[in-house]
């Protein structure tokens, strides 16, 4: 993977080469022509001026290529994780299905690398489809022995409990008092070759999307849990988070994306079947966007592929922004997703 990283340097130099010579011949325009809102520009893949798990403009001198991989943070997501700490500096966050009906947050952080972030909580196997696509390392609290075997064999990185900046927070009960410092982690998987990995999703603008229909609010219910969304101010807020005031993600979008799920083959330390998401394939999709929401499909052909959305019409954009992505099991497994006006 670190050919494709450095393959996909290559590439953006040479697109942005060419883009400067194409300038010279072409019309003059001012640096202002894009308007102010930075997510008013989409980016395309591999593009050094976006942020690939944003689509966002990168702002003030910053690049895009940076020598740390995207770090993936496994986020307890439960009431005995309160308050969850860090979550607001996450580009994208994933929740995924646990044992027992519950979920956990693969937070990713790349454009914005804070300080703590906890508490940290395991590996499943199901991290490898959600990882993979953009080279990220893991930071877990460590996993079950085949888990982590196949998350090594796919050639993901994991920074485990003993990697530099974790430590145990004495005012909370273990397993909850696990967390870690993200700069420390950052610098320890610094390896010389600075990249920009491709783009999680296909980055767009609002004005990309096609009609919807009205959902100021949804829920996304995984079984024993569920999360519930209300659009306010331009932005969805998570109604039981458990993140600390102040600390919550800012979602411009949720993503919504259906998909099977199997068995891991093995037990938690309570007996329950260790659920894994099968993310490759195809099944439906709902992007949560504006107060409104457009039906779609996505589809993956490889555990490590890029996503891609369509629509009956097209290909479908996410908006430039913080996006969150429920992978809510499809009806027969005991998922379910609501919406409203």
């Amino acid at each position: 993977m670190r050919d494709a990283r450095q393959l996909i340097r290559i590439t953006a130099t040479l697109t942005a080469l060419t883009l400067g010579l194409a300038a010279c011949g072409g019309d003059d325009k001012s640096e202002g022509d894009g308007g102010d809102d930075p997510k008013a520009v989409a980016s395309s893949e591999g593009d050094p001026d976006t942020w690939p798990l944003t689509g966002l403009p990168v702002q003030g001198g910053d690049s895009a290529e940076q020598d740390h991989p995207v770090l993936v943070l496994k986020l307890d997501n439960t009431e005995a994780s309160s308050p969850q700490v860090g979550l607001s500096h996450a580009d994208l966050v994933v929740e995924e299905l646990v044992e027992g009906g519950i979920t956990r947050l693969a937070a990713f952080y790349y454009s914005d690398i804070p300080g703590d972030v906890g508490p940290v909580r395991s590996l499943r196997a199901s991290d490898i489809g959600i990882v993979a696509p953009v080279d990220g390392a893991m930071v877990a609290s460590g996993g079950f022995g085949e888990t982590v075997k196949r998350i090594n064999d796919a050639g993901i990185r994991i920074f485990n409990e003993g990697s530099a900046g974790y430590y145990r927070e004495a005012s909370r009960s273990a397993p909850y008092n696990l967390f870690t410092d993200m700069k420390k982690v950052a610098k320890a998987a610094e390896d010389g070759e600075e990249a920009r990995p491709v783009d999680y999703l296909p980055w767009g603008t609002e004005g990309d999307l096609p009609d919807g229909k009205p959902a100021n609010t949804l829920t996304a219910d995984f079984g024993s849990h569920a999360t519930s969304w209300t659009f306010q101010n331009g932005t969805y807020v998570n109604q039981n988070s458990h993140a600390a005031s102040g600390d919550e993600f800012p979602a411009d979008s949720v993503l919504v994306l259906r998909v099977e799920v199997g068995d891991a083959g093995y037990t938690d330390p309570a007996g329950n079947p260790v659920p894994e998401t099968l993310f490759e394939g195809s099944g439906r999709a709902q992007l949560f966007h504006g107060g409104q929401v457009v039906e779609g499909t996505w589809s993956k052909d490889k555990l490590d592929s890029a996503l891609e959305l369509e629509t009956k019409d097209g290909k479908l954009t996410v908006p430039a922004g913080r996006v969150w992505i429920e992978l809510v099991p499809v009806d027969a497994k005991g998922g379910s997703v609501t919406f409203g006006k």
